[in-house]
């Protein structure tokens, strides 16, 4: 999945452009709908702890995916209730 790696990556990096951040989660639905962007979801929720607990350098950049991913479904699913 191209979208883990894009988040892999920008987390390593310690760095996402907003612009890369919202065009990677459009994709990620463009590609396997709302499932997709909550398997998404489930994967930073449950990698986040473990980022915690290494006191890695830019959890705060994963924290920031995560909110990025919850605002971004809860956004859509409003939407698709309101068509």
């Amino acid at each position: 999945m191209r979208a883990l790696d894009t988040i892999a990556n920008s987390i390593r990096l310690g760095y996402v452009h907003p612009t890369v951040l919202l065009n990677t989660l459009i994709e990620l639905e463009n590609e396997g709908g709302l499932k997709a962007v909550r398997h998404i979801e489930r994967h930073l929720d449950n990698g986040l702890s473990a980022l915690q607990q290494r006191q890695h350098p830019h959890f705060d950049l994963a924290e920031k995916w995560l909110c990025a991913t919850r605002a971004y479904l809860v956004r859509q699913t409003e939407r698709k209730h309101a068509s």
